[in-house]
C-alpha cells in the first residue's frame, strides 16, 4: 500500500511538473512567436518610411519644369559659343534634390521597375551611407552607392560602378536580379542618370553572376574595372562580361565607349554578387547649373 501510495504522489507530481511545462512551453512559443512579428512589422514599417522619404525627393523632380533658358539669339561674326550652349540647356529635373545634398552623385531610374533613386558618394568614407537613409539618418536599407574610384564628373573614368543592397521587399537593388530572366532584360534594357550636368542614357550589355574574390586569385574582377586608357583594357574588359553573360543581349560596345555597373549582393556563393552593365549610348539634355 505504502509503494501505491508513493507511486500516487509521483504519478500526481509527474502531471503537476507537465502541466507547468506546458504552459511554460505556451508562454515561450507566444513570446518567440510576438517577438518575431514584432521584428518583422518593425522592419517593415522601417522599409516602408524609407520609402515615404525617398518618395518625398521623387516629387520634387515631378514638380520641376524641364524649361529653356535665355532668350533667342541671333547669329553674328561675335557669336559668343559658350552663351549659345547655355541657351540649349535646361533646368536639372532633380536640382531641389541636389540642393538638399551635395552628397548626391546622380539619380538612377529604370522606367518599369521600382529603381528609381539617388545615388550617393563619399570619397572619404564609401560605405558611410551603407545603412544611411538621404539624410544619413540610420537605415537599414540604406542608399544606392557610387564607388569612390568612379567620376561622374570632369575626368570621367570608363565605367561607373554603383552598389546597392539587394531588399527581399524589392526596394533598392531588390530587383536587379529579375535581369537574370532575358525577355524582363529586354523590357527594362534602357536606364537613366541624371548627374549635376547631364542625363545620360545606358542600354544593358550584359547580365552575369560573380563575386568577391580574394586579391590573390588570378581572375576576371569586375569590381576592379574603371579606366580603360588602352584598348588592351578594354578588350579585357569587354570580353570577360560577354563571355560570363547569362545571354547574348545584342548590345555591343568598342574602345571608348563608357558603362554603368549595377552591382548587389546574390547568395549563390559566398560574398557572391550579380551584376548588370549597360553601355552608354545617345546623351540626353544638357544641364544648367545647379545654383544654391
Amino acid at each position: 500500500m505504502k509503494k501505491w501510495s508513493e507511486l500516487r504522489k509521483m504519478l500526481k507530481l509527474h502531471e503537476k511538473w507537465r502541466k507547468k511545462f506546458a504552459v511554460i512551453c505556451c508562454v515561450l512559443a507566444v513570446i518567440c512567436f510576438g517577438t518575431v512579428f514584432f521584428v518583422v512589422y518593425d522592419m517593415r514599417r522601417s522599409y516602408a518610411i524609407s520609402e515615404e522619404k525617398v518618395e518625398e525627393l521623387r516629387k520634387l523632380s515631378e514638380m520641376a519644369e524641364p524649361i529653356k533658358t535665355g532668350e533667342e539669339q541671333t547669329d553674328s561674326k561675335g557669336e559668343d559659343l559658350q552663351a549659345k550652349a547655355e541657351q540649349e540647356k535646361v533646368e536639372n529635373p532633380y536640382a531641389e534634390v541636389f540642393r538638399k545634398n551635395s552628397d548626391m552623385a546622380a539619380w538612377l531610374f529604370i522606367e518599369g521597375t521600382k529603381i528609381d533613386y539617388p545615388v550617393m558618394q563619399t570619397p572619404e568614407d564609401e560605405n558611410y551611407y551603407l545603412h544611411r537613409d538621404f539624410y544619413g539618418n540610420e537605415d537599414q536599407a540604406g542608399c544606392l552607392i557610387l564607388d569612390t574610384d568612379s567620376r561622374l564628373e570632369g575626368d570621367m573614368t570608363t565605367n561607373q560602378i554603383i552598389h546597392g543592397h539587394n531588399m527581399r521587399v524589392g526596394t533598392m537593388f531588390g530587383e536587379l536580379d529579375l535581369y537574370q530572366d532575358e525577355e524582363y532584360c529586354k523590357d527594362h534594357s534602357r536606364i537613366q542618370l541624371f548627374t549635376r550636368e547631364m542625363e545620360r542614357n545606358y542600354e544593358v550589355i550584359a547580365v552575369f553572376y560573380s563575386q568577391i574574390y580574394y586579391t590573390t586569385d588570378l581572375v576576371f574582377k569586375y569590381y576592379n574595372f574603371f579606366e580603360a586608357d588602352t584598348e588592351e583594357e578594354f578588350r579585357y574588359f569587354y570580353d570577360n562580361i560577354k563571355e560570363l553573360s547569362l545571354f547574348d543581349t545584342g548590345v555591343e560596345a568598342e574602345f571608348g565607349d563608357r558603362f554603368l555597373t549595377l552591382s548587389t549582393c546574390s547568395y549563390q556563393v559566398e560574398d557572391g554578387r550579380f551584376v548588370v552593365v549597360a553601355k552608354e549610348v545617345e546623351p540626353g539634355d544638357q544641364f544648367l547649373q545647379i545654383r544654391d
